[in-house]
């Protein structure tokens, strides 16, 4: 017997990893028709892996503090060996996440997969996605420099347009009246403790309650019959499907790669994609730079507050449309699933996604 046969040997009759694989690997089935959008949940898990990871790196060498802030981050772009990759890594894997979390949540809408009693696994879902935001935000800010300053500054301006708590609101955030070293640290703790630990909790959460219900199948094959529930729990499995491992995993370590390729992509060809020239100067409160609008992802909502003839009209918009979204396991209680069965859905998904688009972009250019 090889050494490598022997160890696992050795751990198997101790631990039983042979049953443990055979249960949840490679016995554990998936839709026949499972489809390449399913691989998007181990794609955010390799990204989030991969942002920890990064984010450990950069805390070596980066100094919370208004006055070190800019210049630590400097130093480790031009001389930490390969700091300037571990920083961009960081920073364009910020932007690749969103990406993939609109597009799988887009998925989930379009297939209906939230629903069979799936509620929790969309709640958790959709409370990281916005979690996940809150970690862009309080990213954002810790560079120091004139971008980060200036865009966090209109960001945490927007909740003072809330009716009697919106200069509380705003203090509260800051950690005063300004975008100061308070707000720094505030944003430092969220960002590098307080965050990650609450996001960690929820996408154990999340990934128990994916497991624990089932993985609902795509609902497109001329054959699809909307699962007719029973008055009582159970687990939704798929007899004749195909095994997780190894021909599922293979699809889904595919998919990874093309997100890493994609981020590495914009590192090396379009390092300015997501940099103007905003963020390579240090913060400077008493100069306002041109333009300043904030990152891509929170261009609807900037835009929104625009829109309306009062910020909070447009806040409560915004507010009304989150809320939906959160509840709409309990709104949406239909059991079709199919989407060209559901013409009304349809056409709101995608009018919804214009919306989206069209404000975003008009956000960029006003």
């Amino acid at each position: 017997m090889d050494p490598v046969s022997r160890l696992v040997e050795f751990v198997d009759v101790r631990l039983g990893v042979k049953e443990l694989f055979a249960k949840e690997l490679s016995g554990y089935l998936l839709p026949k028709r499972v489809n390449v959008w399913y691989t998007l949940g181990a794609v955010l898990l390799a990204l989030f892996s991969l942002q920890i990871l990064t984010g450990i790196l950069l805390l070596v060498y980066y100094i919370p503090d208004v006055e070190k802030a800019y210049a630590s981050v400097q130093y480790i772009m031009n001389e930490v060996p390969f700091g300037w990759l571990i920083r961009m890594l960081h920073a364009v894997g910020a932007n690749v996440i969103v990406i993939a979390l609109l597009l799988h949540m887009l998925s989930v809408l379009f297939m209906a997969s939230y629903k069979g009693r799936r509620e929790f696994t969309w709640l958790s879902g959709f409370i990281i996605f916005n979690l996940a935001m809150g970690l862009c935000l309080t990213g954002y800010l810790l560079p120091w420099s004139q971008l980060s300053f200036w865009a966090t500054t209109v960001a945490t301006d927007a909740p003072g347009a809330i009716p009697v708590i919106g200069e509380l609101a705003v203090e509260f955030l800051r950690g005063g009246s300004t975008v100061d070293s308070q707000t720094l640290g505030r944003f430092f703790a969220l960002h590098v403790v307080g965050m990650p630990l609450v996001l960690l909790g929820l996408i154990g959460f999340h990934l128990f309650c994916v497991k624990r219900r089932g993985i609902s199948p795509p609902p497109f094959d001329t054959d699809f019959k909307n699962a007719e529930l029973l008055p009582m729990f159970e687990h939704e499995v798929h007899p004749g499907g195909i095994p997780f491992f190894p021909n599922y995993v293979v699809k889904d370590v595919a998919v990874i790669c093309f997100f890493l390729a994609l981020q590495l992509a914009v590192i090396f060809y379009a390092p300015g994609l997501f940099f103007p020239a905003s963020a390579f100067e240090p913060a400077d409160p008493f100069v306002t730079p041109p333009g300043i609008k904030p990152e891509w992802y929170f261009l609807w909502a900037y835009q929104t507050l625009k829109i309306f003839p009062s910020e909070m009209i447009g806040l409560g918009v915004q507010g009304a449309f989150m809320t939906f979204l959160a509840l709409l396991p309990f709104i949406d209680r239909g059991a079709e699933r199919r989407p060209f069965k559901r013409p009304l859905f349809l056409t709101c998904y995608a009018l919804g996604l214009l919306a989206f688009v069209a404000i975003s972009v008009w956000g960029h250019y006003s």
